[in-house]
């Protein structure tokens, strides 16, 4: 016994002696390892809905630099900014010495992730193409930070996300034309996190069947579809004038029925906790259109 004390003790002197630990391993969205010696102290966020979602992971101190459009929470104003997504100011991030890059996989441009690993800079990629991906990125923040705020975060989004599941999921089916920007027309695909916030609704995206992100469609392609529903997001807090111009075709269903819906982009288009706020309204919507159906029974007919 007084042996094995005497090993656990010199064990322990060994450890303080040399700074050993164990090593941090997370797997990113795109199923990749990231390995830290110790948990990061210094991140860099590339994207908007990754320096929101670092914060609401309890990370904010940790937060050195982002890019253009950062802008929620409101103390995320103040990290010094490395250029945009897609044109990222390389000497402004190295200038910051971060110990931890997290990018988006599919935004950011794939050469400048690469020069990041390059200068031997851990990168976590995030990519949440699904409503409950953005739990699992609260969570991995949180171990990458070493704290537990990750994590609880997490847990209440996910009942939340719950809630919402149960009391609209099974609801009556409805097509919907989900309209990013009018000039050129672009809409969602299957992949895309709002074609998951659609389902989730009991809503049926109408070009779901395409697998780009934001796919361009023509006027003629969304008046064959006939949508029951148009959802419009546009570029700011204000409802776009140009979701009105469904109007000039009202053999639309969508139009017939005024089913012509605005949900602000910050909580529909990015990839956050408050995609839960922005899926709530969009559930709303729906079921106002239901509402608005001939039969009494909402069939769909």
């Amino acid at each position: 016994m007084a042996f094995f004390r005497s090993f656990l003790i010199a064990a322990a002197l060994l450890s303080l002696s040399t700074g050993a630990h164990a090593d941090i391993v997370v797997k990113d969205d795109s199923g990749a390892e990231v390995h830290l010696r110790q948990p990061a102290q210094r991140v860099i966020a590339l994207s908007p809905h990754i320096a929101e979602t670092l914060m609401a992971a309890g990370a904010g101190e940790r937060l050195v630099g982002s890019v253009q459009f950062s802008d929620y929470p409101a103390a995320v104003k103040k990290v010094p900014r490395i250029g945009s997504y897609a044109r990222l100011d390389m000497e402004a991030i190295v200038a910051l010495k971060p110990d931890l890059v997290i990018g988006w996989q599919s935004g950011n441009t794939p050469a400048h992730i690469e020069k990041i690993r390059q200068l031997g800079i851990p990168v976590y990629l995030s990519q949440p193409n699904r409503i409950e991906d953005v739990a699992h990125d609260l969570e991995s923040y949180g171990q990458l930070m070493g704290n537990e705020a990750g994590a609880r975060a997490a847990a209440a989004f996910r009942a939340r996300l719950a809630a919402l599941r149960e009391r609209y999921s099974n609801q009556p089916r409805l097509r919907i034309f989900y309209q990013v920007w009018k000039e050129p027309l672009m809409t969602v695909g299957n992949t895309q996190i709002i074609s998951d916030a659609i389902r989730l609704c009991g809503g049926e995206n109408v070009f779901g069947q395409l697998r780009q992100m934001a796919p361009t469609v023509t006027v003629e392609a969304v008046l064959a579809a006939n949508p029951e529903v148009i959802v419009a997001s546009g570029m700011d807090e204000a409802r776009p004038e140009w979701l009105d111009d469904w109007r000039r075709w009202p053999q639309l269903t969508a139009v017939a029925r005024d089913n012509l819906y605005f949900i602000p982009p910050d909580i529909i288009q990015r990839h956050t906790p408050r995609l839960l706020d922005g899926t709530e309204m969009l559930c709303r919507h729906l079921e106002t259109a239901r509402g608005k159906r001939p039969s009494a029974k909402g069939d769909g007919k």
